[in-house]
């Protein structure tokens, strides 16, 4: 005895070449959509990051300029919001989320939500193009530099201050500027 087949009642014939074809454009259509959809929910995430970053260096500027001015480097200008140092030509070569300095000193600081081990090898290729940049204007002020971040994991923390820049931290509503026993800034 043959299986008993159970009709569809929207297709009581069968479906036909072109409700398959109908089908399938009705699936492409709806996959543009969703490419669509998923394509703004990555762009307005990511200026949502940006905001974020924007909004930490804001906050995190006037606090590192006052504790460094307090360990006697004596900061009379600082800016944030990026220092852009650009090659002969035009294009840019690097950024530096806050750029603070005195006579003597330039510090770099990079600013990161939360600071990974990859963030400091970044960090040290910026303040040696920073380096760079202040040669060639016959700058010879030292260049040193730092990682600012709000939450601070230990193998970070650790990689910072090995590469000689100041690790500052987060506490409560304030910044700190940790210096481990034996840290020697690193200069540029």
């Amino acid at each position: 005895m043959a299986a008993a087949t159970k009709k569809n009642p929207d297709y009581p014939r069968g479906l036909t070449f072109e409700d398959v074809w109908a089908g399938l454009m009705e699936v492409r259509e709806l996959q543009k959509e969703t490419d669509r959809i998923v394509k703004e929910n990555a762009r307005q995430i990511g200026d949502l990051h940006n905001r974020f970053g924007e909004l930490a260096e804001h906050l995190v500027a006037p606090n590192i300029s006052m504790r460094f001015n307090e360990m006697g480097y004596h900061f009379g200008c600082y800016s944030s919001g990026g220092h852009k140092i650009y090659n002969d030509n035009g294009e840019l070569l690097a950024e530096i989320d806050i750029f603070l300095e005195n006579k003597e000193t330039i510090m770099g600081v990079e600013v990161k939500t939360k600071p990974a081990v990859k963030d400091v090898e970044k960090h040290v290729k910026r303040l040696m193009i920073l380096r760079q940049a202040r040669d060639r204007i016959n700058d010879k002020r030292i260049v040193q530099g730092a990682i600012a971040g709000a939450i601070f994991g230990n193998d970070a923390k650790k990689a910072t201050a090995d590469a000689g820049l100041f690790v500052i931290e987060q506490t409560g509503d304030t910044m700190k500027i940790t210096v481990p026993d034996g840290f020697v800034p690193g200069q540029w």
